[in-house]
């Protein structure tokens, strides 16, 4: 069995490179995966607990955080799209054009 500290580990670490990723890219595209994989290190957190205590109610938790990586995976490439078809670029830092 994999003792819990190595899930912890192992979600410390995609959260330190997704903090690390968001902070430093100007890229749509790469700041939506910076966020999934600080996500799904929660993801992780929640499945280990749940399977340390035996208890499922953190794998309700990882369903939802599923679902919520998902919609806001659809939104943030819908909106980065609409910047590259109106800019031609995928950097944030031109973002405000999409202002009304």
């Amino acid at each position: 069995m994999i003792p819990l500290v190595a899930y912890v580990a192992l979600s410390l670490a995609l959260a330190t490179i997704g903090l690390y990723g968001l902070t430093l890219t100007h890229n749509g595209i790469k700041i939506l995966m910076c966020v999934e994989l600080i996500l799904n290190a929660a993801n992780i957190n929640f499945a280990a607990s749940a399977n340390y205590h035996g208890n499922d109610d953190g794998l309700v938790f990882v369903l939802f955080g599923i679902a919520i990586a998902a919609a806001e995976a659809a939104l943030g490439i819908a909106i980065f799209l609409n910047l590259y078809r109106v800019k031609g670029t995928a950097d944030v830092t031109v973002a405000s054009v999409l202002k009304g």
